[in-house]
């Protein structure tokens, strides 16, 4: 960890500790956690309050949008919503703590936003995550509920466009810029050419899958119960939010049941329930690959453009699943969208 990463790391413990113990009354809890640590979004738990490090360059009107949407009373009991809180001073570092506080659509304080490497922080309530040493506990069925309560909600406000094209074509850029003109990342690379220019946040979706409100980044690590430990499940992390196509958040589980990660009888448990809730993303009934084969795609190309910059970082080899996904990107090169299959594409 840098001293700039452990900067961050502490300043966030010491915010959400500070929020979680009024002042004058003694402590006995234990210290700040860390539960997730990476330049887009630093994650730090102290007691009951969950203080985030969105990524130093985020557009500071766009998130305090997507903030916005978070606490707004029609997304009760779909989204997690943040914390209020009062002024807190900055701190010294590269956090200079400029929270959505208050009314979360305030815009963050000019000289907060000015501070290079400065990143805007949030505050959330702790919730329950998915356990990942369950699988057979996994939350499919509610996570298709919930996304599709999400699409059938009309935006209340405008907001930004959903970033998962943005954040696939970020990717490719990490793995080009980890391993230049490598022969590793010429499946990846022949997959993302292969891709509509929108899929690659080149241009904008077509029109009529461009208004539905959409989490922008599913995956169940975006799942929590709150309150915790047994409340009812909640989708989290509204940095990719915004207005775009519905069948990108069903892209992440298609994907990697296309490609032999997601078994069948989840993804069916997923689909079904998805279709159940009046999800708008697929149709009601038959094949729902034409629809979901572009955006499976992409998240294929993501996932894959991912792992082998993590593999360049590391100094190692993909494991099973990741090169599962990088022979994945290879086949589904060779043929257009418009020819697309199902898990054999």
């Amino acid at each position: 960890m840098t001293t700039t990463q452990t900067s961050v790391v502490h300043d966030l413990g010491a915010l959400a500790h500070r929020l979680a113990h009024p002042a004058g009354t003694p402590c006995v809890c234990e210290p700040p956690q860390v539960l997730a640590d990476r330049p887009d979004g630093t994650v730090v738990r102290s007691g009951a309050i969950v203080a985030k490090a969105h990524a130093a360059d985020a557009d500071r009107e766009a998130l305090a949008a997507r903030i916005a949407l978070a606490a707004a009373p029609g997304l009760t009991g779909i989204l997690l919503p943040p914390l209020t809180a009062p002024e807190v001073p900055g701190t010294a570092g590269e956090i200079r703590h400029p929270e959505l506080s208050g009314d979360p659509r305030d815009p963050v304080p000019a000289g907060h936003a000015a501070v290079p490497g400065a990143r805007p922080v949030t505050l959330w309530p702790l919730g329950t995550p998915v356990d990942p040493t369950d699988p057979g506990a996994a939350p499919w069925a509610e996570a298709a509920g919930l996304l599709a309560r999400l699409h059938r909600t009309e935006p209340p406000f405008p907001l930004p466009p959903m970033r998962g094209p943005a954040k696939a074509a970020r990717a490719v850029a990490r793995m080009c810029a980890a391993l230049p003109g490598a022969p590793a990342a010429l499946p990846v690379l022949a997959g993302w050419h292969a891709l509509p220019a929108w899929a690659r946040g080149e241009s904008p979706p077509p029109t009529r899958r461009d208004r539905f409100l959409c989490h922008g980044d599913l995956h169940l690590g975006q799942l929590v119960r709150h309150p915790a430990p047994d409340g009812p499940w909640l989708l989290i992390d509204v940095d990719d939010a915004g207005a775009g196509d519905p069948a990108w958040d069903l892209a992440r589980p298609a994907a990697w049941y296309a490609a032999g990660l997601l078994a069948p009888e989840d993804w069916s448990v997923f689909l079904r329930a998805y279709r159940s809730a009046g999800g708008p993303a697929v149709p009601a009934a038959g094949d729902p690959w034409p629809v979901l084969d572009v955006p499976a795609r992409a998240l294929t190309v993501q996932t894959a453009a991912v792992a082998l910059a993590k593999c360049a970082a590391e100094r190692r080899d993909p494991d099973a699943h990741e090169q599962l996904m990088i022979e994945s990107c290879a086949r589904i090169a060779t043929l257009p969208p418009e020819l697309a299959s199902g898990p054999a594409s």
